[in-house]
């Protein structure tokens, strides 16, 4: 759960960073929107790290930081760009996800319903993006995005 928790600060950082830098009032809108959407995501693995008695990354004031500055530096491509950059991010997370409750155990029906709910979400906010003219990024910029994430996900499990 505390990567699902860090995973999720970084999703609302990189809405922060391309709202402050959307090109659209519509655009910015909509990011803000997302990103109070990860907020409960947030609050959701917040609350289930404290149930199961784990404490979220030490990381992750870099992985907010990192995030911000990778979703301006998205959102100075353009707004198509930017919301191309969404879609492949949840993209993404939907298969992360879809890992993590592979791996949960059978009794975890709490784990689970967080996190299927959360993917949920993720999918609509992928959805959206794509649905209001985002262009997906090319294939290098893809794969380093989960060369990105796999580096996150591994460190935050244990630290």
């Amino acid at each position: 759960m505390r990567v699902n928790h860090a995973g999720e600060l970084a999703a609302q950082a990189l809405y922060h960073g391309q709202a402050l830098v959307a090109h659209s009032e519509t655009t910015r809108a909509m990011l803000l929107a997302a990103a109070r959407s990860e907020s409960d995501h947030l609050a959701w693995c917040e609350a289930r790290l404290r149930e199961l008695g784990a404490q979220p990354s030490l990381l992750n004031p870099l992985w907010y930081a990192g995030s911000f500055l990778i979703g301006a530096g998205a959102a100075l491509l353009g707004d198509r760009a930017s919301l191309g950059f969404v879609a492949e991010t949840e993209r993404q997370v939907e298969g992360h996800l879809d890992e993590h409750l592979d791996r949960l155990p059978a009794g975890d029906a709490r784990s689970r319903a967080i996190l299927e709910a959360m993917r949920a979400e993720e999918i609509a906010h992928g959805a959206a993006a794509a649905a209001a003219g985002g262009v997906r990024p090319p294939a290098p910029v893809c794969a380093l995005m989960r060369r990105t994430a796999r580096i996150m996900t591994g460190s935050a499990y244990w630290i």
